[in-house]
């Protein structure tokens, strides 16, 4: 979780600075995400995974890197791949997984997906911020047990994503 945190520093505060470090480091925390959700269906599916901790522990990093090296290497789709990824992991963390609340949270993110293809740097800073902030909010919520996850999860998100954002903003104005 204190890696998660400080990557999540990282691109919170200098995402479009170091723009492709960025990318690989979001597609790795949304596969390393994605793989720990899926992991219980993996275990159903393949029964050596239970008997085995090594195996649970390198199937969310081994998911990551997968993710993460698609994401560097093709930007637009990665930027368009970020929104609509970040879009859903906000909607499963704090909204179910019922399946309208999926098609909801599908439909904002191919419209935040195609607004990000549209205008790439903005998209970029913004898309970094929210990814950082996520981290930043995930790590907190696990590190602080006593933060109330239902009360302080999208206010700690929110107010991390401006901050971040603003601060991007400013220092990349000239690039």
């Amino acid at each position: 979780m204190l890696i998660m945190a400080a990557a999540g520093l990282a691109l919170l505060f200098f995402g479009y600075r170091i723009k492709k470090i960025a990318f690989f480091v979001i597609w790795f925390i949304l596969g390393f995400n994605l793989t720990n959700i899926l992991l219980p269906t993996i275990i159903k599916i393949s029964p050596e995974v239970v008997s085995s901790e090594l195996w649970q522990a390198l199937l969310p990093v081994g998911g990551g890197l997968l993710l993460a090296l698609l994401g560097f290497s093709i930007e637009k789709i990665c930027v368009a791949g970020i929104c609509f990824a970040l879009v859903m992991m906000i909607t499963v963390q704090y909204f179910g997984t019922e399946i309208q609340t999926l098609a909801i949270g599908g439909i904002v993110g191919v419209i935040a997906a195609g607004a990000a293809t549209a205008l790439m740097k903005p998209a970029v800073i913004i898309a970094t911020s929210v990814a950082g902030a996520y981290a930043i909010t995930l790590a907190l919520l696990v590190l602080v047990p006593s933060i109330d996850k239902n009360t302080f999860y999208f206010p700690i998100l929110i107010g991390l994503s401006v901050l971040g954002s603003a601060i991007q903003f400013s220092t990349t104005k000239r690039i």
